[in-house]
């Protein structure tokens, strides 16, 4: 992993306002390395004046400036004129993660389509946050006019709106009953949170193709965001354990196997502690067999 790549997202992450657009271009350099980012915020921006036209027409025309109307002329731009859809065919392609495919494309998962959602209504004027609800990334728009969570929409789903009954059955249809429904699962999501599930969810894919080197790459970014996460380090030893990196397979699994040793263990803990140091006592005769 380049550190420049590192140090971008970070400053990314880091940088002031509510903006995702630059960390999710730096993430989609593990697949683009030559990424122009410049292109793909240059269309937001097109996108956003657009959508904000569209918006104000719709109001002049019907008289209602209403948050739900706004967001109605606001999704007939995005997914009628612009076309985007939900990809449901190859939900597992890794260019479903990359915000300058999805652009391109005009198709992604839940979160990328989401962080598109945001970004072009941000630019056009509508305040829309991020939602991490389980297994299925959704959006909010404050509506003074009601009570409540506001307006959920799911722009996975053509921009749905979601009452709370919708998003039980949408929880229950992904996680089952291993999370109970509450409405802190509707609370909006900070720029890290959000960057960290993209990051998740394209680390799953490329461990599922043993695409085993930018697996790693995505781990370093995560460790980046979440210094202290113990699971990350251990994921990174033991791609670098797949990848025959011997030295930094040693680093991070002895490193994870003393810091996590130090808390409260449950058997499944345990279990694979063992396993862990299994590969550590193979890492150290392979390094022997060296001398």
């Amino acid at each position: 992993m380049r550190k420049d790549l590192v140090d971008a997202l970070t400053a990314a992450s880091d940088a002031p306002g509510t903006g995702l657009a630059a960390a999710a271009l730096v993430i989609a350099r593990i697949e683009y390395p030559r990424l122009d980012a410049e292109r793909y915020i240059a269309q937001l921006d097109a996108m956003g004046d657009a959508a904000r036209r569209r918006i104000e027409q719709h109001v002049r025309d019907s008289g209602d400036s209403s948050t739900p109307s706004c967001i109605k002329a606001f999704n007939s731009y995005l997914f009628e004129d612009q076309h985007f859809v939900g990809n449901r065919n190859r939900y597992e392609d890794p260019r479903n993660s990359c915000l300058n495919e999805v652009l391109e494309r005009r198709t992604g998962i839940p979160i990328t389509l989401s962080l598109v959602y945001m970004e072009v209504g941000r630019r056009a004027g509508l305040q829309i946050d991020g939602i991490n609800f389980p297994g299925h990334f959704l959006v909010r728009c404050p509506d003074l006019s009601t009570r409540g969570s506001g307006l959920i929409i799911d722009p996975f789903h053509a921009g749905a709106e979601l009452s709370e009954h919708d998003c039980r059955l949408l929880l229950e249809k992904h996680v089952g009953s291993e999370v109970a429904f509450s409405k802190s699962l509707l609370t909006p999501a900070t720029r890290p949170q959000i960057m960290v599930r993209m990051l998740l969810n394209l680390k799953k894919i490329y461990v599922h193709m043993r695409s085993f080197p930018q697996a790693r790459d995505v781990t370093e970014l995560l460790l980046a965001l979440t210094p202290s996460a113990l699971s990350e380090l251990r994921d990174r030893g033991l791609l670098a354990y797949h990848l025959n990196d011997v030295t930094g397979a040693l680093r991070d699994l002895q490193t994870y196997l003393k810091l996590s040793s130090m808390g409260d263990m449950d058997k499944e803990a345990r279990e694979e502690h063992q396993q862990i140091w299994e590969h550590v006592k193979t890492l150290r005769r392979r390094v022997a067999a060296l001398n």
